[in-house]
């Protein structure tokens, strides 16, 4: 992007002030800024007064959505295991890794899918997701397109290190890198905050915001060319779940859904897990944190528990799908933060209060506006293994354990 391009951007969603300093600057931070400004999603700005949900707003009518349970799926998975197949050797199916998050939680300064959880040499989080997705193309005979999404903070680290280690075996011709768009954070008024002279203050659009980065940078193009008509999209973090799955895929076709999302029996009534449920008759998920009392307690036809089944953030999506659910323009989450911000004079300020607003969309939201959508029960210690924390729940120490049950050398 040139100076003048970004200037006319600027000046059509009233953001001129971005370019104050502009005169300033080295040849390389004016480089640097005049790309952020292109990556902006400065149309989600414009949203902030008009369709808005802040974090925490309840839903319409909740009501159980029930799962395809282990037992029916038992019993047709021959069935499904040849339509699934069949649209993999077809080239119909890519997987989408969800990986530009950093490994701050767990003590890292590097991107997430680099930590080791090895015990007795190196097996990085990425070297196990990769596997898992190899197990099927080994199964099938089928390359699968794998297109991995990181953000601006780790996507060169992220791309010489999967380089450096021959990307765990799969080969690169299949595997497309594209970088999540950015959210600009503002003031209450929806003017962006520069956190320097030549930098907007920014973080990734959520992790709804990855079709629409696909579309964007021209990964989606290349799913089209291909001929690819499924996305099974997933979390960096799940060291066990199963990706491109053929028995999930046909379920999916075989039920025809446009959706698919596989959900495990949860471990307590309040586990922290989004649930799958119908939200005024449409396929939806409610946080754990917005299930009350007489949710949690209540039972479906058979006694059991009606919302019962937690959603681990991999999804199957039709992508014809995804063109309508994001033509609807999906909703915003809007999160109050104290922003630190330069001043008229060029000043950092650190509020000691919020000033103002940060953006994102989820991914929960694409289930909701999509017409239908197919539970689709996993055996819980065979596919889901989070690392969010050190110690203790979901953590290293947890996948660890349940990588060395299923068999996994650490």
């Amino acid at each position: 992007m040139k100076k003048e391009e970004a200037e006319q951007l600027l000046k059509k969603y009233g953001q001129e002030h971005i370019l104050r300093y502009y005169e300033e600057l080295s040849a390389e931070q004016k480089e640097a800024l005049l790309k952020q400004i292109a990556g902006i999603d400065f149309p989600m700005i414009e949203r902030i007064q008009q369709n808005h949900s802040k974090e925490g707003l309840h839903k319409g009518k909740i009501t159980p959505l029930a799962a395809m349970q282990l037992k029916e799926i038992e019993a047709r998975k021959a069935e499904f295991r040849q339509i699934g197949v069949k649209a993999i050797e077809e080239g119909k199916v890519g997987a989408v890794l969800l990986a530009g998050g950093m490994g701050t939680r767990l003590g890292s300064d590097e991107p997430k899918g680099m930590y080791s959880i090895g015990l007795t040499k190196e097996v990085y989080i990425f070297e196990r997701i990769i596997r898992n997705l190899l197990d099927v193309v080994e199964d099938t005979g089928s390359w699968i397109r794998l297109f991995i999404m990181t953000s601006e903070k780790n996507n060169e680290i992220t791309q010489k290190f999967l380089k450096e280690k021959q990307y765990f075996g799969y080969d690169p011709f299949y595997i497309t890198f594209f970088i999540q768009e950015m959210a600009p954070a503002t003031d209450y008024n929806g003017k962006i905050y520069m956190e320097e002279k030549g930098k907007l203050s920014a973080s990734p659009n959520g992790n709804g915001g990855w079709f629409s980065s696909m579309d964007r940078c021209g990964a989606l193009a290349i799913a089209e060319q291909e001929g690819i008509e499924w996305l099974n999209v997933f979390a960096v973090d799940n060291v066990l779940q199963r990706i491109a799955d053929p028995v999930f895929l046909g379920a999916t076709i075989a039920a025809r859904c446009t959706v698919g999302a596989k959900v495990v029996r949860k471990a307590a009534p309040d586990e922290k897990v989004g649930v799958i449920c119908l939200e005024d008759g449409k396929p939806s998920i409610v946080e754990y944190y917005e299930l009350t009392q007489e949710l949690m307690d209540a039972k479906d036809a058979d006694g059991e528990p009606a919302y019962n089944f937690g959603v681990i953030l991999n999804y199957l999506f039709c992508v014809e799908e995804l063109k309508r659910i994001v033509s609807k323009q999906m909703p915003l989450h809007i999160v109050e933060k104290k922003i630190p911000y330069l001043d008229d004079s060029g000043n950092l300020v650190k509020p000691e209060q919020p000033n103002g607003y940060k953006f994102e969309t989820l991914v929960l939201d694409m289930i909701h506006l999509a017409d239908s959508c197919l539970p689709f029960e996993v055996v819980r210690n065979k596919e889901f293994a989070p690392i969010k924390n050190r110690t203790g729940i979901d953590s290293v120490e947890s996948a660890q354990k349940l990588l060395k049950e299923n068999g996994v050398e650490l």
